[in-house]
């Protein structure tokens, strides 16, 4: 472990320049002492530790000193992809690897690249949770991972919305997709792929047997393909609605092709547009559509409109002891 801290202390310094002994503790999640201590350890062993006390001072390296010891751990060389996905990597267990091989690359870049890449961490952060969620680790996620990658076969304990069933998926891949993960799965006995959300998983039973991943396998492509095959399922009914332009600020509610078709629409002298869009079915279109009260007008299909009426009379008979006038309807 030491030396592990060692090699992290030494890195930090190359990649950031002057440090405090104090922020290192903190990266390092050891005490001010023990940085100390590490330091006459690097000092001893030759390497040229300079140390500015005051106000201002800090811990570095001598100007043009630089260590080739950058080679990759195989924990780290796993967790290079999640270097930076901070969210992702704590999920898979993989943070402090992921980050000791961020610093391991960091420190191998000359000093023009590695300055390019710390303005690009200060200037872009990406947050893979969508608004109003909390990242949640599902409890399972560790033994899928593990199992996608040692291509060992899971019997699945899966909860779907119509029904909870347990079957053997061949694991091909994880994918974390606005702040839930999912799992590209293979179905031996259909040879079909399926999409599982992980937080639906309410066990999982790794196999001893394990499985030939398909030739020229490739997880982003057959993500977007499965993406794509699945929002053009959900294509089912048009619907044509009026929309007011106190609704536009929240109309991505409605997803993105609804979104693009009342965007895409020429607003009329008053502000309201016509457009029409694709829909699920009523009963998921009437749920979405509530929401936006009288700012949004369906004009047809009259299944639809009956379907939102009959759902605004169920809430007001909710709460219409609390109208002032109860004849309203």
């Amino acid at each position: 472990m030491r030396a592990d801290r060692l090699l992290a202390l030494l890195m930090t310094l190359q990649v950031r320049g002057q440090v405090t002994a104090a922020a290192l503790a903190e990266h390092l999640e050891v005490s001010t002492r023990t940085v100390y201590r590490d330091i006459d350890a690097l000092s001893r062993s030759g390497v040229p530790i300079v140390t500015d006390r005051g106000r201002g001072g800090g811990v570095s390296l001598i100007a043009g000193y630089r260590t080739e010891l950058t080679g990759l751990s195989a924990s780290e060389s796993e967790a290079l992809p999640f270097a930076g996905l901070d969210a992702a990597a704590a999920a898979l267990g993989l943070e402090a690897s992921a980050e000791a091989a961020r610093l391991k690359v960091f420190a191998a870049l000359p000093p023009a690249g590695r300055a390019r890449a710390h303005h690009a961490r200060e200037c872009f952060y990406l947050d893979p949770a969508d608004w109003y969620r909390r990242g949640v680790t599902p409890p399972h996620l560790r033994a899928v991972a593990t199992a996608t990658w040692g291509s060992h076969a899971v019997e699945l304990d899966y909860e779907s919305w119509t029904r909870r069933t347990k079957r053997a998926v061949d694991p091909l891949g994880l994918v974390l997709k606005a702040g839930r993960w999912y799992l590209i799965g293979r179905i031996p006995s259909r040879g079909s792929v399926h999409i599982f959300r992980l937080d639906s998983v309410r066990g999982v039973r790794i196999l001893t047997s394990s499985f030939v991943r398909p030739r020229q396998f490739d997880l982003q492509r057959l993500w977007r393909e499965e993406v794509s095959r699945f929002e053009a399922s959900l294509r089912r009914m048009k619907a044509r609605v009026r929309v007011a332009a106190s609704a536009m600020s929240r109309i991505d509610r409605l997803g993105a092709d609804a979104a693009e078709a009342i965007s895409a629409a020429k607003p009329n002298e008053t502000g309201w547009r016509e457009a029409s869009i694709w829909i699920e079915g009523v009963p998921h279109a009437a749920s979405l559509l509530l929401g936006f009260s009288t700012d949004i007008e369906v004009l047809s299909p009259q299944s639809l409109r009956v379907e939102l009426a009959q759902r605004a009379r169920s809430v007001y008979g909710l709460y219409r002891e609390h109208v002032p006038n109860s004849s309203i309807l």
